[in-house]
């Protein structure tokens, strides 16, 4: 792709973030990414430049009580929770969703930090990383949980905001009649700018703490597990991440891998994956490992990386094209600029990953996910950690007409989930509405011309049924 820009679309964009108060370091970095998209990169991982990558996994690896002990005590917890859940039709932060009785993501995170720091002894702060739509909800939800603060450090910081670039020649788009459609996030990879602009870095360091644990607020099953960190502290390594086996499900999804140019391991997003390679990205059996967003990371590596590179960790940019206004096609097309955060995996030499079970990924991005997750196929245990039921989580296909959005999936369940414990795979096409205690079983499809009512305490099993 020819170089684009004439250095005046990043004179403006820069001028734009110093008066909406965008942190320097912020507008650094993405200075550093505008040049490099200027010079047409476009962030793109070739397949014949990688390697398959194996990995140890947690069921095989020993961790001594004390050293899991000790390494959660040193340890700062961040949710990444700047998400608004707009696929799914909401407009506050996803994590406010009503998750099991009566529980948002939120509540469930907060009671599972409080109970480990009671269980370890642990001061375990926890910080969220909001966006300026995400703030004012989420901290009014955490009002409530009066021991949750840590004196000394905040319960949120903001990521950043960048502006859109229009594609056609790199300069801010504009938008007057919505300006808030002008800016956008610059993807997770942000945590480690916001985290250096806004001090907190040199601050847990100050306080003692040795590690942070990210995960995204919408994975219940990122608990900041003691073991997990006991490995962690142990392998001396300056960064890690939890991986899963890829399900058919992730075919579409990143996967590790290591580069053969200098062995170090690659998190390759779909985003950057040619289309001629799109087959060996869906090679379950080639690429095995999926990230879970699930990090691990040494603070003082991570404050010596930033040092070295001018607070710049450089990472690999995803070049993202969608319309000015992502809900009208007729809109310009712009480029957003992102980074995600599992890709300074490549950053750090000596960086390493572990295979954890899909219990600590379950995440929710669809309500399909939903449905799953305030089913009976995990269990809300007493130290609010999930656990599986099953071995398998069944497969789960919602008619997007009519489940997609919260609210319309809401009224047709509207006394809970069904019980999903004994199903496979549950496919509902058409408009269903289920009654309390109804149980799934094996594998069943449910098709229907016209607005249908599955009784409650109805057992459907394996078969199809029509309406």
């Amino acid at each position: 792709m020819a170089s684009k820009g004439n250095g005046r679309g990043l004179e403006l964009a820069r001028e734009k973030m110093r008066s909406a108060g965008v942190d320097e370091v912020a507008i650094d970095t993405f200075a550093h990414y505008y040049r490099l998209l200027e010079h047409g990169e476009t962030g793109m991982i070739a397949e014949d430049s990688i390697e398959p990558l194996d990995m140890e996994s947690l069921d095989d690896v020993e961790v001594a009580d004390d050293v899991a002990a000790e390494a959660i005590r040193r340890t700062a917890v961040i949710k990444l929770n700047g998400g608004l859940g707009t696929s799914m039709g909401m407009d506050r932060a996803k994590s406010l969703l009503c998750v099991r009785r009566g529980l948002s993501f939120l509540d469930i995170i907060a009671r599972q930090v409080l109970h480990l720091r009671q269980q370890y002894d642990a001061t375990l702060p926890l910080m969220f990383m909001n966006s300026f739509r995400t703030s004012a909800d989420t901290m009014a939800a955490l009002a409530r949980y009066d021991e949750l603060p840590v004196e000394g450090l905040p319960l949120e910081f903001l990521q950043n905001k960048e502006p859109k670039l229009l594609e056609a020649d790199l300069m801010p788009a504009a938008y007057p009649k919505a300006p808030d459609l002008e800016w956008c996030p610059p993807g997770h990879g942000d945590i480690y700018t916001a985290l250096r602009g806004t001090g907190l870095l040199a601050q847990l360091l100050d306080a003692g703490y040795r590690y942070a644990f990210v995960s995204n607020s919408d994975n219940l099953g990122a608990v900041p597990d003691a073991r997990v960190a006991g490995w962690f502290a142990e392998s001396g390594a300056p960064f890690a991440i939890e991986a899963v086996r890829r399900t058919p499900s992730d075919r579409k999804g990143g996967h590790f891998a290591r580069r053969k140019q200098d062995g170090r391991i690659v998190l390759r997003e779909s985003a950057q994956t040619l289309d001629a390679d799109k087959e060996a990205l869906a090679d379950l059996g080639r690429h095995r490992f999926s990230s879970t967003n699930n990090l691990w990371f040494d603070l003082r590596a991570m404050t010596e990386a930033l040092d070295a590179r001018g607070g710049i960790l450089g990472l690999p940019l995803i070049r993202n094209v969608k319309n000015l206004d992502p809900a009208d096609p007729s809109t310009p097309k712009v480029i957003q600029i992102e980074t995600a955060m599992g890709a300074a995996i490549e950053v750090f030499e000596g960086a390493r990953t572990i295979e954890v079970g899909r219990d600590r990924f379950v995440p929710v991005k669809t309500t399909d996910d939903l449905l799953v997750l305030r089913s009976d196929v995990y269990d809300l245990g007493k130290d609010f950690v999930l656990a599986q039921g099953e071995d398998e989580v069944p497969y789960v296909a919602l008619d997007g007409d009519f489940y997609k959005l919260v609210g319309d999936f809401d009224k047709r369940f509207p006394e809970g989930a069904p019980s999903l414990r004994e199903a496979d795979s549950f496919t509902v096409e058409g408009d269903w509405t289920f009654g309390r205690g109804v149980k799934v079983v094996g594998e069943v499809a449910l098709t229907a011309s016209s607005a249908q009512r599955v009784e409650g305490g109805t057992v459907l099993d394996e078969q199809e049924q029509h309406g």
